[in-house]
């Protein structure tokens, strides 16, 4: 045996390892010289300089031919006659020039099979005055002279995707021959111009810029300028310019290609809304993918089938970066495919926005950008960006529902694109879910805004859903999610309502042409979404037979302990908050924790303020309760970054020290801001750099801190910002707040004061829940070390807003104190222990026996009204983690269930498409149409070969899962 066999047999049994980048990089190195030598040796002739054909006198090399061979001059147009597009250099005795095939004697017939025409007239007036000349300026012309700037008289410009070429076409002057520019586009040639074209343009450089277009964002100018330097490195300037007729034909060619794919050259029809666009091959589409006979109806009860089987999601966005200017001859544009494709229609939903009421709703949610954009013109624009509608679970774009923005997102925009997306192939579909950013805002009045316009239109019987992205949810109000968020949708699974892709859009075109583009974008973007559908639901598949099985074990770790009669209750609650959830959205507060909370600090805020301006409170104190407030959060932002700073202690990186200095830089201009502002409130004894006690706050450790890793130096800290006490009357001491004539202030501290401390333990009581129950539902179950890792990182996050929350209480207790408080509050606000903060059994299992508030430490009982005396707090909070561990498992089935349908209905699609072309296919040959027929069959068999991939991939997938189940 050969003794490289022994280690080529030993290696492949071990792990081979995987080279990496760098791997090859160093093997290359000492080969570096000598692919040096060999690039500079092509550089010249063989020593024989013969030529490859006919071993004459080579003269031309060929860089495009295979090995840049050597020709003479009539092999080498002999062997470029269906080649004309290659680049050639001439031996010129000392090296290779650049020089082309006109030069070597080119000339391209169109027709006789390439041979001249036997009725040619010597004559090229067949191709002159239609086009402009390029205009040179004196200084931009070469002191020099070769072949490459001495064209040949009677030569065309040629533009394919290898450069700029000029070429002598001659057509077929035969008496039943074709016009000269029809004989050039069956030749693959498209010309610039129709009576007398000088440009042309290959098919090959058109399809080359629109998928350099979609894939690169390419735009015209600068594919044109690339093409410009492959012609010539040096003087690219010297190429003729046919920019402006790259991007008409771009467009002609763009609108061919797309009438081709949707299969207008078979109809003796014009294409009319929507109809030169793709959809989503996953989406129900009655009649196309979904199958119903005639006396059936989708909202047909079915035991076996859910109530949102044909349910059709929308996710709804806007995209300030898609900017248009305004036209310069707006009367002077040409549309080809206006409303046609993506973008709806101009004149109709000019109308609509003509008649619709610009209505500046104020939002009362929180600042969403889109309600603030709502009114952002910018003059020098037409369309200050666009807005539409996907599917929410694929993400493809809904044929015409695309929209301009000329004020921002305004609500009348958006309901347009909504209506017309509800119109697409959803004839029988009776239930739809929108995701849109503001969709708490948005949909109260959507209704009424249809019912009042003349261009809207929505049948009566689509029940729409209202639902935000996980992502933006977070940005509104705590009270939104539960409300809003998909988690909590029936029927929806498991999506997050934020697909929606962000365009691209040039400014500086036409508008017919921008709207062209958008439209080739996203047919393109559907196409892509299509071909890839495989792929997609085989991925969703598995992460739902994955979601199914995690969510399911969390869930029954927490069904387990709960009481059969308070599960049924849940349940029953449950049901009544989703039924209820459309015309009342408070319903759905079923999933949050349902406690009467004492009031806090802005409660006590809001009452101060209105108790100053019902009694006419004096300037200096009309805002005076709002500036101890400010107080408070200032305090509450040092010891935040007090037990940051801690925490990084010694060892910190760069970024984390540069992330503290900017904190405290944000600290600083607040405290200064509240200092000066003392000033009004204090009255003149108060004296701004008169110094008050140090501030001292305990900060209770994390469990798992290590105090060797905390800087305790003092210097480090000196004159930080979050050691600052700042001038609150606690901090001043009642006696010199009677002196500054300020003795009103205490009480005013004091109830906000208390609103704080009650913040604070509630606050407190959740993370400890929260804890409690990751104790319980993954840190005992976790079976591996990845699942302990991570739940113990969980339980780690909550333990520091415990301990945030514990030392903002400490600080506030202690500040109260300060104040002289009543016997009541001394009663109430007790000092807080390092031990009550610990998850005890009656935390842990509120079901335990015998385990009642009494075993829980004062705090939670403070203020705490559940509505009976049977109830404990924990016993709240269980039944939402229950019922948010119900939800979660439900998407999840759902999410399965959907898939499994979907990828029935995405084989239905491909099966429907391949159809449809077969029958086209079969009509074109009895109309003796042989061209439309072989484009039919090709794209039926295109379809035919994605439905079988699909149905193979689906049911090799389904199968291994229920092996997979089975054992």
């Amino acid at each position: 045996m050969h003794p490289g066999a022994k280690i080529s047999q030993g290696r492949s049994k071990g792990q081979q390892r995987i080279q990496s980048q760098n791997d090859y990089l160093r093997q290359w190195l000492p080969r570096q010289e000598s692919y040096l030598h060999h690039l500079l040796d092509r550089e010249a002739p063989p020593e024989d300089r013969r030529c490859i054909v006919c071993e004459q006198d080579g003269v031309y090399k060929c860089q495009d031919c295979l090995g840049e061979p050597l020709y003479c001059t009539g092999c080498c147009r002999s062997q470029h006659h269906h080649n004309p597009f290659h680049w050639i250099s001439q031996w010129n005795g000392q090296f290779f020039e650049q020089s082309c095939l006109a030069q070597a004697g080119l000339v391209i017939h169109l027709g006789h099979d390439g041979k001249q025409c036997p009725a040619l007239a010597d004559r090229w007036d067949l191709f002159e005055g239609d086009e402009h000349e390029d205009q040179l300026e004196p200084e931009d012309l070469p002191f020099v002279s070769g072949p490459e700037f001495q064209p040949k008289e009677n030569t065309m410009v040629i533009i394919d995707k290898s450069g700029v070429h000029r070429l002598e076409i001659r057509c077929c002057d035969c008496p039943n021959a074709l016009s000269p520019d029809i004989q050039m586009f069956r030749h693959g040639f498209f010309p610039a111009s129709f009576n007398r074209p000088k440009t042309a343009f290959t098919f090959r450089v058109l399809d080359d810029f629109l998928l350099d277009n979609l894939e690169c964002g390419t735009s015209a100018m600068n594919y044109y300028s690339k093409l410009r330097r492959m012609t010539s490195s040096m003087f690219p300037h010297l190429v003729p310019d046919r920019y402006r007729e790259l991007m008409r034909v771009a467009r002609q060619w763009r609108q061919l290609k797309t009438m081709k794919w949707h299969g207008f050259g078979h109809r003796s029809d014009i294409p009319s809304t929507g109809e030169l666009a793709l959809f989503c091959p996953a989406c129900p589409q009655p009649g196309i993918n979904v199958l119903v006979a005639g006396d059936e109806s989708l909202d047909d009860d079915d035991k076996n089938s859910p109530s949102w089987k044909y349910t059709r999601s929308f996710v709804m966005d806007g995209n300030f970066k898609a900017e248009h200017l305004h036209p310069i001859k707006p009367f002077d544009e040409v549309w080809l495919s206006d409303g046609l494709g993506f973008m709806v229609g101009k004149d109709r939903y000019k109308m609509h926005l003509a008649e619709a009421a610009d209505m500046v709703e104020k939002s009362s949610c929180n600042n969403h950008r889109a309600v603030n954009q709502a009114n952002a013109a910018r003059h020098k624009l037409e369309s200050t960006g666009i807005g539409g509608v996907a599917c929410a679970r694929h993400g493809c774009f809904v044929p015409h529902s695309m929209v301009d923005f000329q004020k921002g997102e305004r609500q009348m925009n958006m309901d347009y694109a909504l209506c017309e997306a509800a119109r697409h192939n959803m004839e029988g579909i009776s239930r739809a879910v929108t995701f849109y950013d503001i969709n708490c805002q948005y949909n109260k009045h959507f209704r009424a805004r249809v019912d009042a316009s003349r261009f809207l239109e929505m049948t009566q019987d689509l029940t729409i859903i209202p639902g935000i992205g996980l992502w933006h949810v977070h940005g509104h109000q705590d009270s939104c999610y539960v409300r809003y968020a998909s988690n909590f949708i029936d029927g929806i699974g498991r999506i997050d309502g934020e697909i929606m892709e962000t365009l691209w859009a040039p400014r500086g075109m036409s508008s017919p042409h921008r709207q062209e583009c958008l439209d080739y974008q996203m047919n393109d973007s559907n196409f892509c979404k299509m071909i890839r559908m495989k792929r997609t639901l085989c991925r969703k598949y598995k992460l739902a037979m994955n979601g199914i099985t995690e969510s399911g074990k969390a869930f029954d770790r927490l069904d387990e302990a709960a009481p059969a009669h308070l599960k049924t209750e849940w349940s029953a609650r449950e049901r009544r908050a989703q039924s209820s959830r459309l015309n009342d959205p408070e319903a759905m507060d079923e999933y949050e924790i349902n406690i009467k909370k004492a009031p806090s600090r802005k409660e006590i805020e809001l009452r101060l303020l209105e108790e100053g301006s019902a009694r006419n409170a004096a300037p200096s104190r009309r805002s005076v309760a709002t500036w101890i407030s400010t107080g408070l959060a200032i305090e509450e932002a040092q010891i935040a970054l007090l037990i940051e700073v801690r925490r990084m202690g010694k060892r910190s990186t760069e970024t984390q020290r540069l992330d503290i200095a900017r904190q405290r830089d944000r600290l600083q201009g607040q405290i200064d801001g509240f200092t000066q502002s003392a000033l009004t409130h204090l009255g003149e004894g108060f004296d701004a750099d008169d110094d008050p006690d140090d501030l001292n706050v305990d900060i209770l450790d994390d469990l798992d801190d290590d105090p060797a890793d905390f800087s305790k130096t003092s210097d480090a800290w000196t004159n930080s910002p979050e050691l600052t006490v700042i001038p609150l009357p606690s901090n001043l001491g009642v006696d010199r707040c009677r002196h500054c004539m300020a003795e009103d202030l205490i009480p005013l501290e004091m109830s906000l004061r208390e609103g704080q401390a009650n913040d604070t333990l509630h606050n407190l009581r959740i993370h400890l829940c929260n804890k409690a129950v990751l104790f319980r539902t993954s840190v005992r179950q976790a079976k591996s070390q990845a699942l302990k890792t991570r739940a113990w990182s969980q339980v780690t996050s909550v333990q520091q807003a415990v301990s945030l929350h514990a030392s903002i209480y400490t600080k506030t207790r202690k500040q109260m104190m300060k104040l002289e408080p009543g016997q009541d509050q001394l009663q109430k606000f007790k000092p807080l222990l390092r031990e009550q903060l610990k998850i005890s059994t009656a935390v842990g299992d509120p079901n335990a026996r015998g385990q009642r508030n009494e075993s829980l430490a004062w705090f939670w009982s403070v203020e705490v009204d559940l509505g009976g005396p049977d109830q404990s707090w924990n016993e709240e909070f269980y039944r939402v983690h229950w019922l948010r561990a119900k939800a979660l498992q439900d998407r999840w089935k759902e999410e399965m269930t959907l898939v499994q349908l979907e990828m029935d209905w995405t084989c239905n699609y491909f099966s429907w498409r391949a159809t449809q072309w077969g029958d086209r296919m079969r009509e074109s040959l009895e109309k003796r149409l042989p061209g439309h027929a072989c484009y039919s069959g090709r794209q039926s068999q295109m379809y035919s070969l994605l439905a079988q991939d699909a149905q193979a991939a689906f049911e090799d997938l389904q199968s291994v899962s229920i092996e997979t189940g089975d054992e």
